[in-house]
C-alpha cells in the first residue's frame, strides 16, 4: 500500500502504526462525511482495510471525545482530537503525530484524486 509505505518511511513508524493511524483519520472522515466519503474510497481503495486496522478509541478519552463531538462546532473538533489522541496512544504514538500524519494523508489523496477530493477530506481533518 503506497500510503502506508509513505507514512512508515516519512515518519519512522511501523506498518501497523501507519495502518492504524491512517485508519483512525479515515474512520473519523467517514463518520463525518457520510456519502461524500465515497470520493475518498474511489481514490484510496485500501481505505476499508485501514479503517479495520484502527484501534477503538474508547476509554475515558474516547468517551469524553464522543460526548464533546456531539456538541458540534469547534467544541466537536476538540472531541475529535481527544478521540484521535486516545487511538494514537493505543498505537504507541503520541498525539503530536496526528499533525504529522494528517498532511501526508491529504497530500496522498490529492495526488490520487486531485484538489476536489482533498478538499472534501480536508473539511473534516483540518
Amino acid at each position: 500500500m503506497e500510503l502506508i509505505d509513505n507514512l512508515t518511511k516519512g515518519l519512522g513508524i511501523n506498518e501497523d502504526q501507519a495502518k492504524g493511524a491512517s485508519g483512525l483519520l479515515f474512520k473519523l472522515a467517514k463518520n463525518k462525511l457520510g456519502s461524500d466519503f465515497t470520493q475518498v474510497e474511489n481514490v484510496v481503495p485500501e481505505v476499508d482495510d485501514m479503517i479495520k486496522s484502527a484501534p477503538e478509541s474508547g476509554g475515558i478519552g474516547g468517551s469524553i471525545g464522543g460526548l464533546i463531538s456531539g456538541l458540534g462546532g469547534s467544541v466537536g473538533k476538540m472531541g475529535d482530537m481527544a478521540s484521535l489522541a486516545s487511538g494514537f496512544k493505543k498505537l504507541g504514538l503520541d498525539k503530536g503525530m496526528v499533525a504529522q500524519v494528517t498532511p501526508m494523508i491529504l497530500n496522498f489523496v490529492q495526488s490520487k484524486g486531485g484538489d476536489t477530493v482533498k478538499t472534501v477530506l480536508e473539511k473534516v481533518l483540518k
